[in-house]
């Protein structure tokens, strides 16, 4: 009789262990099959490096339609030591060829992303004006602000999108003040607390694609990975234009666009 319920107890202990054996099985290969990546969960894959081998450019004029106004000019008395010819620099425009118009790749390329320049971005502070009146800059690029004038300005400007606001003085012959901007943000405005008259506009951008019209109108953009992209235009009066441009492999492209006069 003892042998008898030895030997079912035994039977009993080895199915019970049985069951937890395929229990333990079961729940690794649930473990295993929740922790395998689906493809909803995987990371997209990394854009191709761009070809410099079949790399294109896009270039053009931007005009003004319609009469320029006439730059206002401005009086710069209340500082003596601020000297020279100064005039409004709302809307520059020379036999119709639009200045200051800053133009970037606002879409079209996907999930690439560029290295922060180790290149500076210098802006001058020289006859009470700041120069450029238009800059544009890589999100976390040093820039560098220096003030060649006698006269001490007050450096300020007054993001909306994100970045850090920050106001510093700067005499004359002071050190330059080194700063950075974190995220995008187009035509960001600047001016100077000292001196009311003085303006000009950061844009910062996520990529290395983008130019600022010259004195003729004129841009060039290149280094371009062949694409369908949107090309914008913006002045900060007149506002923003976009453009449709499809580049082939070593593609040269023209795109021109015109803001009417206001």
């Amino acid at each position: 009789m003892m042998n008898r319920k030895a030997f079912s107890a035994l039977l009993g202990v080895i199915a019970l262990l049985g069951l937890l054996l395929v229990a333990a099985c079961s729940k690794k290969e649930n473990t295993e099959q929740s922790a395998s990546p689906t493809s909803e969960s995987r990371p997209a894959p990394a854009a191709a490096p761009i070809d410099p081998a079949t790399a294109a450019a896009v270039s053009g004029t931007v005009k003004l339609d319609g009469t320029a106004p006439k730059s206002a000019k401005i009086d710069m008395s209340q500082d003596p030591a601020c000297k020279g010819d100064n005039k409004a620099e709302t809307v520059v425009a020379d036999g119709g060829n639009l200045a200051n118009v800053f133009v970037y790749v606002k879409d079209g390329l996907g999930n690439r992303s560029f290295d922060t320049p180790k290149t500076t971005v210098v802006i001058d502070q020289k006859g009470c004006r700041y120069h450029p009146h238009v800059l544009g800059v890589m999100a976390g690029q040093q820039v560098e602000v220096k003030n060649e004038d006698p006269t001490t300005h007050n450096i300020h400007p007054t993001p909306k999108a994100g970045n850090q606001e920050w106001n510093e003085s700067q005499g004359p012959g002071a050190a330059p003040i080194d700063k950075s901007f974190a995220r995008e943000e187009i035509m960001l405005p600047v001016k100077c607390n000292q001196h009311p008259w003085m303006k000009m506009y950061i844009n910062v951008v996520k990529t290395p694609f983008y130019s600022v019209t010259d004195k003729d109108g004129k841009y060039k953009i290149e280094g371009l990975p062949p694409g369908n992209y949107t090309l914008a235009f913006v002045q900060e009066k007149l506002g923003e234009q976009d453009q449709q441009v499809t580049l082939a492999p070593k593609d040269s492209k023209t795109v021109d666009t015109s803001f009417k006069a206001q």
